[in-house]
């Protein structure tokens, strides 16, 4: 066996390995994909948008305003908080049967407040025995 010979067969066995590691990635790649589809998704609406009849998912908030006399304004209160691109303020807003057009005025005014401050924002207004008004600052991934 000359030297050419051995550094042939060599060069010729790591190839095969290496395209046998290929295959087998693209095998495990493939079935990890089939394994994940979803019923109902497409790829108009990416899976991403709510589900329809159910409830909206919140991860735990990591710090909470509520409004009131003692209270700093909402663009204050966000600039003592740690900045993360990642975070979305929640703000909810309950009414009772009589007060629906003043938690969305309420809830409005605080989100064009945020706004200005930077943060990104998403309004919960829900019926309730009685009206309250709260924001959030948490990691949902809703951005």
């Amino acid at each position: 066996m000359t030297a050419g010979q051995a550094g042939g067969d060599g060069a010729a066995s790591w190839q095969l390995v290496l395209a046998d590691l290929a295959l087998i990635l693209f095998l495990v790649t493939l079935a990890a994909l089939a394994g994940s589809h979803e019923p109902g998704r497409t790829e108009a609406n990416g899976g991403g948008g709510p589900e329809q009849g159910g409830p909206a998912r919140f991860a735990p908030s990591q710090a909470l305003y509520r409004a009131g006399p003692d209270a700093p304004p909402l663009d204050e209160w966000l600039a003592r908080q740690e900045r993360d691109p990642r975070a979305t303020l929640t703000i909810y807003a309950r009414h009772d049967r009589a007060g629906e057009s003043a938690a969305w005025a309420a809830a409005q005014a605080l989100s064009r407040e945020a706004r200005a401050a930077g943060a990104a924002v998403r309004v919960v207004i829900e019926p309730g025995e009685e009206t309250a008004l709260h924001a959030s600052l948490g990691y949902d991934g809703m951005r």
